[in-house]
């Protein structure tokens, strides 16, 4: 990426690029998130396939820049890590928002739409099969690369196609549905509104600058994070799984509260969801970046732990998706609270044994 040495800057200036490179990829992965569903409605896609292709892969943008940076550098426990932690630190984040902005009751309980359940169950799938490939160990395929992240790429394009079905399906309904004044029809006009007057041309060409904005912050992100643990003492899988999963999350954080704002609830956990799938997936462009041999083979214990405490968190959820309480715990439901003391706590024993 770039022959600068981070290291020699000092530890402030170190602090003040991961800063700034935070606040780039806030800016224009919130932008992104809006031309993605605007061009979306361009092409015709199905909700479920747009959003986990234009509006999954635009809001990963920063974790693929970072993940790709932290191989080329061959820190791989900040690389894989950032991916792990992310999907623990997302999943946070709907408590979070849980707490700020649901109003009259659990998040879980205002999303019954059972894809949600199937969302769950693909990324516990997804992230099991990652830990076994770290507990087992990873053969090369070709050249430097290993056999367990392309499975976890074929599972992630097979989940995909699954959930785009099962959308389409009356499998089944649950009793006692919270009514909700259209949130579908009002986040379609909120995020088409500025878009519909601009051509596709402009579109794609905005889609694209916010791209490569996204991805210098990344960069500038994953630089910074690697010298600040060189520099600090801290491991780089700490700083992966919180300073650098924070920040490459930003994007995820502002579109999940925009759903919520808007009454799209069922959107903004599938968008959680989704993301959290693709992360485990960029396990395989990590894999490519990394030029050590399987990317695998060199990272550690703590990555099993994040992954764990991912799989944890999701259950929760899902337990709250299918009890469905429709009371709150000091603005939070039951759900929640459990998702945020399970996160403290894994970040907690991350700390120490890292």
């Amino acid at each position: 990426m770039s022959t600068f040495d981070f290291t020699t800057l000092p530890i402030w200036g170190n602090a003040l690029v991961l800063t700034v490179g935070g606040i780039g990829v806030w800016l224009c992965g919130t932008r992104l998130a809006r031309l993605a569903d605007g061009i979306s409605a361009r092409t015709g896609l199905s909700r479920v396939l747009a959003g986990a292709l234009l509006l999954g892969v635009a809001t990963s943008l920063p974790e693929i820049a970072t993940t790709v940076t932290a191989s080329l550098l061959g820190n791989a426990p900040l690389a894989i890590n950032n991916l792990f932690g992310g999907v623990a630190m997302q999943l946070a984040v709907l408590a979070v928002i849980d707490l700020w902005f649901v109003r009259k009751g659990p998040l879980t309980f205002f999303s019954p739409d059972p894809v949600l359940l199937l969302g769950g169950v693909l990324l516990i799938l997804q992230v099991a099969v990652s830990i076994a490939a770290i507990a087992a160990g990873d053969i090369t395929i070709v050249g430097h690369i290993g056999a367990w992240p392309i499975l976890l790429a074929i599972v992630y394009v097979a989940s995909l196609y699954f959930m785009h079905g099962f959308s389409d399906r009356d499998t089944w309904t649950p009793a006692n549905a919270p009514e909700q004044s259209g949130p579908e029809e009002r986040e379609a006009t909120e995020s088409q509104g500025d878009e519909e007057t601009r051509s596709a041309l402009v579109l794609y060409g905005l889609f694209a600058a916010n791209c490569v904005g996204v991805l210098i912050g990344g960069w500038a992100v994953s630089s910074s994070a690697d010298a600040l643990s060189e520099q600090t003492g801290i491991g780089s899988g700490f700083i992966g799984a919180t300073l650098v999963a924070v920040t490459t999350s930003l994007p995820e954080i502002s579109t999940t509260a925009g759903a919520v704002r808007l009454g799209a609830y069922t959107m903004a956990i599938s968008n959680i969801f989704g993301t959290n799938c693709l992360e485990v997936a960029l396990l395989l462009p990590s894999d490519l970046a990394f030029s050590e041999g399987p990317v695998i083979n060199a990272v550690d214990n703590s990555a099993v732990l994040m992954a764990s405490v991912g799989i944890v968190m999701t259950t929760l959820y899902l337990w709250g998706l299918l009890e469905r309480r429709d009371k709150s715990v000091l603005r939070m439901g039951v759900d929640s609270w459990s998702v945020v003391l399970t996160y403290l706590a894994g970040v907690g024993l991350l700390y120490f044994i890292s």
